[in-house]
């Protein structure tokens, strides 16, 4: 109860007190932040998603200036040899405003990233977002086979329909690349698994599905549970290890990931950094209220 209303107040913390927890969980504010914490991880054999932080603009305006922040980073992490690829939210390029100017503007980076031999992921947003982010994804997947993937969400209803939907766009050469999550978006009962066990069973039934199929899966959890699940499947299945991979947030569980590695299995890092680090970290908190004792030892305890 305690951490849940800390959690509830972060927001209204000084952005200095805040920072003490956000660096953790964010690369840092600049573009060579991220790079810095990529190549650490690429040493660690891990591959990378990099994030710039922002959603949900207020103009339409705005999108050119994220949008030329975003090519920037596709050509200096390629530059650079980063092994790794970019995630972005649709919300950042209009989605709510003008669906259309936003698949405009991701086509645009997807064809970056084509030329680049890399890799865009949409990340899904909430339930007002979900149809039209799953329609872009069909027209940019159409059109650039290889350099797009989706993210979905499993304490969704409708996700596992969605991923049937999308079976037709599966190729050998080219297969559906998904992002299962669990989903962090408060939604309704109505439209949403809420029960901790349901919740895991409907994952692991996405993700059965998705093996099954020939879809490439970032396995993206930290709950053993869930990790050791996805090993019985991959066993059960004999998935080849190079058609799927795990992937985790920056900072979190470090010793998990570590043992998901020690297994030979593929490990992607989300790497997030940008200027807009506030709301991401409070958003986190939220998520997770127990992390307020991180913060307190690290305001109060000095090694």
């Amino acid at each position: 109860m305690i951490n849940q209303l800390i959690a509830r107040m972060l927001p209204y913390f000084p952005k200095r007190i805040v920072w003490i927890f956000s660096k953790r969980y964010i690369a840092g504010e600049y573009i060579s932040n991220a790079l810095d914490e990529s190549r650490k991880l690429n040493l660690a054999g891990i591959m990378v998603s990099a994030d710039l932080l922002g959603e949900y603009i207020n103009k339409l305006e705005e999108t050119t200036y994220y949008k030329e922040l975003y090519i920037e980073l596709i050509e200096r992490f390629t530059t650079e040899n980063i092994d790794g690829n970019f995630s972005v939210k649709p919300s950042m390029f209009g989605l709510l405003i003008d669906s259309e100017a936003c698949y405009q503007n991701l086509r645009e980076i997807v064809g970056v990233a084509e030329k680049c031999n890399t890799f865009i992921r949409i990340d899904m947003e909430d339930s007002c977002c979900t149809s039209v982010e799953l329609d872009i994804f069909r027209r940019l997947k159409t059109e650039f086979p290889c350099c797009v993937g989706l993210v979905v969400q499993a304490y969704m209803h409708r996700t596992l329909g969605d991923v049937k939907s999308l079976l037709d766009l599966n190729q050998p050469e080219a297969p559906v690349n998904l992002r299962l999550c669990k989903g962090i978006y408060i939604e309704s009962a109505q439209i949403a698994y809420k029960g901790h066990q349901e919740i895991r069973d409907h994952f692991v039934e996405d993700l059965r599905f998705m093996l099954s199929n020939g879809i490439y899966v970032g396995i993206a959890t930290h709950d053993k549970y869930l990790i050791n699940k996805a090993y019985e499947l991959i066993d059960q299945l004999k998935v080849p290890k190079d058609k799927y991979e795990f992937q985790m947030l920056f900072g979190v569980t470090p010793q998990l990931r570590s043992s998901i590695l020690g297994k030979g299995h593929r490990m992607r890092v989300y790497v997030p950094y940008g200027k807009q680090w506030f709301g991401y970290s409070t958003r986190r908190l939220k998520e997770n209220p127990a992390m307020v004792w991180h913060i307190i030892k690290a305001i109060f305890i000095r090694k």
